[in-house]
């Protein structure tokens, strides 16, 4: 792997950890919450950072760091896994 392919995966790294501080303002202070000091509202924030991770995974795709096609699977394979052993779908 060369330096910068390291550098697209230490910065979905990044990405992930800013989705999930993303996430946990919402649960903490709600999805139009924003800070003070911040400008976006804690769901603006989210699409932001759902975002930039998404455009790190293309990057992943096109460095064919991974597989498309795999990842497709993955989630048809999540999405019956939710479908059986969660709530998200009851209605």
């Amino acid at each position: 792997m060369n330096e910068s392919d390291k550098e697209v995966l230490l910065i979905a790294l990044e990405e992930c950890a800013e989705v999930t501080q993303a996430i946990s303002k919402v649960f903490r202070f709600g999805f139009d919450s924003k800070h003070p000091k911040e400008i976006q509202t804690n769901k603006e924030r989210l699409e932001e950072e759902i975002g930039d991770l998404l455009c790190m995974i293309e990057l992943m795709a096109e460095r064919q760091l991974i597989e498309g096609a795999a990842v497709d699977r993955a989630i048809e394979n999540k999405l019956q896994k939710l479908k059986c052993w969660s709530k998200i779908f009851e209605n």
